[in-house]
């Protein structure tokens, strides 16, 4: 019996140093990558025990090919510890709230106890801590940080001034005697990170959790890196350009900066070179590990590759509109669609799209064969990828496919085929297909047409449909989605289909509705003076494919006429009846209702349209109250 289990809740925190070595297969000591036979060196960058880019080639760790093994991490061990600059906002935070000597939150010790309460009390009245508790206590812990004595040691406290991106200033108050006078001068000195991280070790759980920290998976002394996780190698692939120069990813290129300056650092302190030399190395270790994070922190010059373009870094993979987040998960290239302009076509149905030959012969679906298809689908088979219709591909039951457009003799191959293949067919008319015009703001931006395959080159579309998608013909683009399983398909056509969005949930009235040349058309044909001959009435009801009986002619002598409104009349329920004014209504104090010199008073009673004329607020779009709106 298989469980399945329900995730409550999602937690981060910060990977403590021990944490980072368990999950690394290898130390990273060297800045080479390759030998020169082109294999990868042992301790390097890309030491076969981080994972495998190559075909065929086995991981030395997992034992894995390329597909199957899922990289894993190395580490390096930094020479002096590092501020992580993601970080620093935190780390500045507790520095201004928590006392050098103790390490205990700068609040007595009855307000430490009082806050405690308060907020052990808010999270069990509303499951978190609110955010003006924890502004109160930072605030109040601040005001010791003015060169006042720390309320648990006693201590004098000086101020932290924090010069961006990672640098703390630790500013002292000192007195100069000159004569009688005694003078109070500021001194500052700056706080290496691992004095910040002594001081950080210091602090207590029960004064961590004051400041908004979780101790068991965040610890503050975490936040100064003393080891750098190294990603697998298929987080930085290397790329072989056409000249068989082999280019390293940018990450790569940053982990060996960071690896030489490393090196050169531990050299110097062993070798016990001056202060100032190392503090320059330590600041360079610094740059870097910073611009690997992110290359685009304000304060510092972004790192550059050798031709002056700028490293792309972590945080530039992760941010922004081309990003993993917004680029490639909430939005995404897909299969299964298209995308070319738009144009319009009257005398498509409203729930059916124009697909063009060109697109119909790429897009498929997917069809399984049965006895009652087989012929049929062999028929595709035969017509092949060139010829609409036809197939692109063959799926076997075990899984193998065979791709048409390589296949010589496609009689031989329809004749193969058996009921339980899948053949992945081109589009055809009747086809569900999901249309879309971006940008998708409200349910009605994607909804399901018909397909009907025409010449040419472009998206064919009613013109009705045009004002819940908001497209005009302009040189708009819009895209179209082929549902690929039969769940999809009918789920397509039983909820999104365009009959079924006419009415809009913001509105209530029709989004979808006469426009353009239909007002006009329907204003001219229901005009009192418009009189039809017997063969305009027959051209206009066969092009509407109207079946059923003639309404009588309205003037008999000399020929038979009959009147534009008893032709509309014909396509109303009998059962309908209505009263509203037109648009050309000039809203006259003394209205004649149905003797209306202007005819714009509309009057249907049993589905017969006896006064005025058809225009946009009987028939309009977007308009509430309307005949279209009463019949729907």
């Amino acid at each position: 019996m298989r469980m399945s289990k329900v995730i409550d809740a999602i937690k981060f925190g910060v990977l403590p140093p021990d944490e980072i070595r368990r999950l690394s297969v290898v130390e990273i000591n060297t800045s080479d990558t390759y030998d020169e036979d082109g294999g990868s060196i042992a301790g390097g960058l890309m030491d076969q025990r981080l994972g495998t880019l190559e075909p065929r080639q086995r991981c030395r760790t997992c034992g894995n090919i390329s597909i199957n093994c899922p990289g894993h991490y190395g580490h390096i061990e930094l020479a002096v510890p590092v501020i992580h600059v993601e970080f620093a906002k935190h780390i500045y935070k507790l520095l201004s709230t928590t006392c050098r000597s103790c390490g205990r939150v700068l609040l007595k010790p009855e307000d430490n106890e009082a806050y405690r309460e308060r907020r052990d009390k808010e999270s069990k009245l509303f499951g978190k801590v609110s955010i003006e508790t924890s502004k109160e206590i930072v605030k109040n812990a601040k005001k010791y940080k003015k060169f006042k004595d720390c309320p648990v040691c006693g201590m004098t406290q000086s101020n932290v001034k924090f010069a961006k991106p990672t640098s703390f200033l630790e500013i002292e108050e000192e007195e100069f005697k000159t004569g009688d006078e005694s003078l109070m001068e500021e001194i500052s000195r700056r706080l290496t990170p691992n004095m910040i991280r002594e001081w950080f070790e210091r602090i207590p759980e029960e004064d961590l959790k004051l400041l908004d920290f979780d101790p068991e998976v965040a610890r503050p002394e975490w936040m100064i890196l003393q080891v750098l996780p190294v990603p697998p190698v298929d987080v930085r692939p290397s790329i072989i350009l056409e000249s068989g120069i082999r280019a390293e990813d940018d990450l790569t290129h940053k982990l060996v900066d960071i690896i030489r300056i490393n090196q050169r650092l531990r050299e110097n302190i062993e070798a016990g070179a001056p202060t100032l030399i190392i503090e320059d190395l330590s600041e360079l270790l610094q740059y870097h590990i910073t611009t690997y994070f992110n290359n685009e922190v304000s304060g510092i010059p972004p790192a550059r590759h050798r031709s002056g373009r700028t490293l792309k870094s972590l945080a530039q993979r992760l941010k922004g509109k081309e990003g993993r987040f917004r680029g490639n998960l909430s939005g995404k290239r897909v299969d299964y669609s298209a995308r070319t302009v738009i144009s319009p076509d009257p005398n498509l149905d409203i729930n059916e799209v124009g697909v063009p030959v060109h697109i119909a012969t790429r897009l498929t679906v997917p069809d399984v064969v049965t006895e009652r298809n087989l012929e049929e689908m062999r028929h595709l088979v035969r017509n092949g990828p060139s010829k609409h219709p036809g197939a692109l591909y063959i799926i076997r039951p075990d899984g193998k496919r065979i791709r048409l457009e390589f296949v010589t003799d496609k009689n031989l191959v329809a004749e193969s085929i058996e009921p339980g293949f899948v053949i992945e067919r081109h589009l055809k008319e009747g086809d569900i297909a999901l249309f879309n015009r971006q940008p998708s703001l409200h349910r009605m931006s994607i909804m399901a047409h018909k397909v009907k395959v025409l010449p040419y080159r472009t998206f064919r579309m009613h013109l009705t449909v045009c004002p819940p998608y908001n497209a005009d013909f302009d040189g708009d683009e819009m895209n179209l989605h082929i549902p690929q399983s039969k769940e999809a398909q009918t789920e397509a056509r039983l909820l999104m289909q365009v009959q079924d969005q006419i009415l809009s949930p913001r509105y209530g009235a029709p989004i979808i509705g006469a426009t353009k040349d239909f007002l006009t058309g329907a204003y001219l044909l229901t005009r009192k003076e418009t009189m039809l001959t017997q063969d305009e009435v027959g051209k206009l009801l066969a092009a509407t494919n109207y079946v059923g009986p003639e309404p009588e002619p309205v003037v008999l002598e000399p020929e038979a006429l009959w009147s534009g409104k008893d032709i509309f009349s014909l396509f109303m329920p009998d059962d309908f009846n209505f009263v509203t004014r037109a648009n050309i209504c000039i809203h006259h104090a003394d209205c004649e209702r149905e003797d209306c010199q202007h005819d714009a008073y509309v009057t249907i009673r049993e589905g017969k349209l006896k006064t005025g004329v058809i225009d946009r607020n009987t028939i309009g779009a977007e308009r509430a109250e309307t005949i279209f709106h009463r019949i729907i």
